[in-house]
């Protein structure tokens, strides 16, 4: 027998963009369920990277204490693109007055499912949407933990639920129905306990290829090197990862430590073709993808569940759908500014495979025009921090 709950609105996927939407409605006085096939501690143990913009911080600081972001994540006043062994530091605070913070995302879910809780929000885990029903009251068709027929019948759903979104195929007629582009280069990413090799993060161009020198914590570093996405995570030994990270970086000395984890990402860049139809809408991983080198991923998600929560407030309480109406343009300008960067970033770093002299040449010509420019470094600041709301 299938069990059928009843709310306004529907939330499939439990990530950053739809726990910060089940409190944004929370706010306006309205209910939501939010599912996710995961479990939580699968969801709070996936360790995942998280730059967070100066706008993404300050919207979770509606959530209360609960927001760990400024006390526990590292504020940072720029970042230090060194090109060929000479380091410029693009100074966000003196260009644009703005910074970001080092705070992962598997940090940020920690702290909203701790929030969404305590504040009795009905989020279950292990529910597996299996359709999305998109009728004048669209349903979510799914399946509980224990594997039996479950629907929430809603006034409004949300599909928030990843890349491989269930929720896609229903607003733009396909799973895969977008524009896409996949990168010929990947990041070969490693996790080791090391305290950090830099204050700030280095993204790293050289004759030896990309590299960026991150940190998690006072005690873990992440760092990449540019890589082919086919290429085997056994393949190199740990002194020929050091080795490899190292000379990529020339001027800084890496400290090392025993790496725990290491992965292969691939780069792609993916905008569905809609973002809503009828009563569902798309918001996060579930209407775009972009590569990490611009840092733009969490951000972007957040910016559409901004939008969106403001438009569902307007229908459900005041039945005005001209938000909602114009969620998809509005949105659409934010995700495609952030394509752009995204693309920009991933190109100006990275030497692609085909790459002749005159392209390699060309690319060090473009980044010194960037960094030898106050335009060039204003433009790099702005983006990497994030634009206004109503920008």
């Amino acid at each position: 027998m299938t069990t059928t709950v009843r709310t306004r609105v529907a939330i499939v996927g439990a990530g950053p963009a739809g726990l910060l939407l089940s409190h944004l409605l929370d706010q306006a006085g309205i209910d939501s369920v939010v599912i996710d096939r995961r479990s939580r501690d699968e969801i709070e143990s996936t360790i995942r990277a998280g730059i967070l913009e100066q706008g993404t911080v300050e919207l979770l600081d509606t959530i209360g204490e609960a927001s760990r972001a400024r006390t526990v994540g590292h504020r940072h006043d720029g970042i230090e693109l060194r090109v060929e062994g000479e380091g410029h530091r693009i100074d966000f605070a003196e260009t644009v007055g703005r910074a970001v913070w080092l705070y992962p995302q598997h940090e940020v879910l920690k702290d909203l499912i701790a929030a969404r809780l305590a504040a009795g929000q009905d989020l279950r885990f292990g529910v597996t949407a299996e359709g999305i029903d998109d009728a004048d009251r669209p349903r979510v068709i799914a399946r509980d933990a224990e594997g039996n027929p479950f629907e929430i019948e809603a006034e409004f759903v949300v599909g928030s639920d990843g890349s491989r979104s269930v929720a896609r195929a229903t607003v733009t007629g396909s799973s895969t129905g977008g524009y896409f582009r996949e990168y010929p280069f990947a990041w070969f990413g490693i996790l080791c306990e090391a305290p950090p090799s830099s204050a700030e993060l280095i993204y790293s161009t050289s004759p030896e290829g990309f590299a960026l020198v991150s940190q998690r914590s006072d005690t873990v570093q992440r760092m990449y090197f540019q890589c082919d996405p086919d290429t085997d995570t056994t393949a190199y030994s740990e002194e020929q990862l050091w080795d490899e990270l190292q000379k990529r970086v020339p001027g800084t000395t890496l400290k090392k430590g025993r790496i725990f984890q290491r992965d292969v990402l691939r780069f792609r860049s993916f905008v569905a073709h809609e973002l809503r139809r009828g009563r569902v809408a798309l918001v996060g991983d579930a209407a775009h993808t972009v590569p990490p080198t611009g840092a733009k991923g969490m951000n972007l998600a957040i910016a559409d569940v901004r939008l969106l929560a403001a438009a569902l407030g307007a229908l459900l309480i005041d039945g005005d759908e001209r938000l909602l109406d114009a969620y998809p343009e509005t949105a659409s300008r934010r995700i495609w500014k952030a394509q752009h960067f995204s693309w920009w970033m991933t190109s100006l770093l990275h030497v692609a495979p085909d790459a002749t002299d005159f392209d390699r040449r060309r690319r060090l010509g473009e980044l010194r025009t960037v960094v030898e420019s106050e335009h060039g470094r204003a433009f790099l600041a702005e983006a990497y921090c994030g634009w206004p709301f109503d920008a």
